[in-house]
Formats: structure tokens, sequence, C-alpha cells
């Protein structure tokens, strides 16, 4: 499966989930646009944050999520790359891998731009 069908798939999951549990749901919804709308980083530097935490966390959907967020925050590959050096240095060689596939997230979503 590519990353944007990857994407999707995950967004449809969590459709599921919210209505299921829409006050658990609602209240996360409620923390995550609260922590992107204030605070004096920006949303590309916060995005930079999950990302590495997601990678760091090992999660493949928050990856997904945070990889393309960030390019829709106008971030560059470089700066991705510059992000997942960080990570793989702070996380070992499980990072590593998890940060290769954040970059082929990356690349399969950009070319799709193009």
């Amino acid at each position: 499966m590519s990353y944007i069908d990857e994407i999707k798939a995950t967004r449809a999951e969590l459709r599921t989930l919210y209505r299921t549990i829409p006050a658990a749901t609602e209240g996360f919804s409620q923390l995550s646009a609260a922590v992107k709308d204030n605070g004096p980083l920006s949303v590309k530097e916060k995005e930079y944050v999950a990302l590495g935490m997601a990678v760091a966390l090992r999660c493949e959907p928050c990856i997904n999520f945070h990889v393309e967020a960030l390019m829709k925050a106008g971030a560059t590959r470089a700066e991705l790359g510059d992000v997942l050096a960080m990570a793989i240095q702070m996380g070992g060689g499980p990072t590593l891998m998890y940060s290769a596939a954040a970059l082929a997230c990356w690349d399969e979503l950009a070319a799709a731009k193009e």
C-alpha cells in the first residue's frame, strides 16, 4: 500500500473511531487545536517536534500524518532530513528505520503534488 493510501485508510479508521467515542476524541481534537494554535513556536516547528516523537515512538500512522502536515506548513525535504538526523542520533537503529519510512512518505507525497 502506498503512503497516500495508508493516510486515506487511517483517516477512514479515525472517522469510525470518532463516531464511536465522540466525547473522548473531541477532547483529543480540542487538545490538538489548543497546542497548535498557541505558544511561541510556529506550526511547522511544532510539527517537527511531533514527527521526531512519532519516529522515536515508532508510530507509522503518526509519521505519515506529520509528514503530510509538514508539507502543508511549508517544510522542505532538507529540513525534514535534518530533523530525522536528530531523531536518529537520539533513538539509534530503530529510529533509523522509521526515519527512512518518513523520508519515503515525503517523497511519495511530493511526487503526487507534481
